[in-house]
């Protein structure tokens, strides 16, 4: 018992060194004084890839919708010239270029977005140079060695990069958070997410989609894994999470099911957790990366998007193991 309360006091103090914001909402007043102060600032944002459907998104977001002020997604590169038509026409991007680099010099902001993330660090590299802030879609690198080169060389610059799951940068997963900090005595995590398109699917396996379930649960109980193991029961896949300090979490990935929940096991039996607060408009995950194009505050610290890398590396692994596997975590400042 003396084990789990001591987990949820590190948990408390953990938040405050892997997120650089606290977990909750600004204000009325600092979303005011945001918009007074830093929101006079054009920002032209340049989007590598256009496969997903996020590059659309992003354009109806900042140049349809204008959901953020002086915020416009100018350039797009796409992987074929038909989804860099598709992201210009249905986006309202005005401007297709055919090779990336020819937005150097032109962009306040970069966006890269590819599907599988072995591709997101070598089309960003060339813009580190001009410590151009970037947003890279999750999860961010493919290899954590070659995360940690990247963030090293960011650093050196300058260039504020960040990284994460829109599922885990919400007010309501914070809130969840916030929440499990004033429990006792949990026992046990379940978290149930999507394993979309399958854990075999060329665009990473594990990496493409799961990130959605294994972030939050690192963002609500800590980063503190020691190891993991993967189990196939058809098209489902459930993974076993050891944390260092004794607690057990199971991930259940779900081919035919599309959202995610959380439960936790206390002494009164199961509960689900809940948010308490419904997501802001537009969600939280955009107005980080917004503020982070614009003061170079980082919503997320880069010792806590490599540790997430290294998590997925090691489930991984497991999947073609079956077998406990050891989280292998590397250390960078910043």
């Amino acid at each position: 018992m003396s084990t789990r309360r001591k987990f949820l006091q590190n948990t408390a103090a953990g938040a405050l060194v892997t997120m650089v914001w606290p977990g909750t909402p600004l204000s009325a007043g600092q979303v005011s004084l945001n918009r007074d102060t830093k929101e006079k600032k054009h920002i032209h944002i340049g989007i590598i890839g256009a496969e997903n459907s996020h590059t659309i998104a992003l354009g109806k977001l900042f140049n349809i919708e204008k959901r953020f002020p002086g915020v416009e997604v100018k350039y797009v590169w796409g992987e074929t010239e038909a989804f860099a038509r598709r992201a210009v026409e249905k986006g309202g991007i005005p401007t297709r270029v055919k090779d990336p680099r020819e937005m150097l010099g032109k962009i306040d902001a970069l966006i890269v977005d590819h599907r599988h993330p072995k591709y997101h660090l070598p089309a960003a590299w060339p813009f580190l140079e001009e410590a151009i802030p970037m947003f890279i879609d999750k999860p961010f690198c493919y290899r954590v060695e070659e995360g940690k080169a990247f963030l090293e060389k960011a650093i050196e610059k300058g260039a504020p990069v960040t990284s994460y799951s829109s599922i885990a940068q919400s007010n309501t997963t914070f809130d969840i958070r916030d929440q499990v900090k004033e429990m006792q005595d949990i026992e046990q995590v379940i978290r149930y997410g999507v394993n979309r398109p399958g854990m075999h699917n060329k665009y990473g396996g594990i990496f493409f989609y799961s990130v959605h379930t294994v972030q939050p649960l690192m963002y609500i109980f800590g980063e503190d894994i020691r190891e993991v193991r993967m189990t196939e029961n058809g098209d489902n896949w459930t993974a076993s999470v050891a944390y260092n300090n004794g607690l057990l979490a199971t991930l259940v990935f779900m081919k035919g099911y599309y959202g995610w929940k959380t439960f936790v096991t206390v002494k009164e039996g199961v509960k689900e957790l809940i948010s308490r607060v419904s997501e802001t408009d537009p969600p939280r995950n955009y107005t980080d990366m917004v503020r982070m194009f614009r003061t170079g505050e980082r919503p997320r610290t880069y010792q806590s998007i490599l540790n997430g890398v290294s998590v997925l590396e090691a489930l991984e692994r497991s999947v073609e193991s079956r077998k406990w596997e050891e989280v292998k975590y590397v250390k960078i400042g910043g």
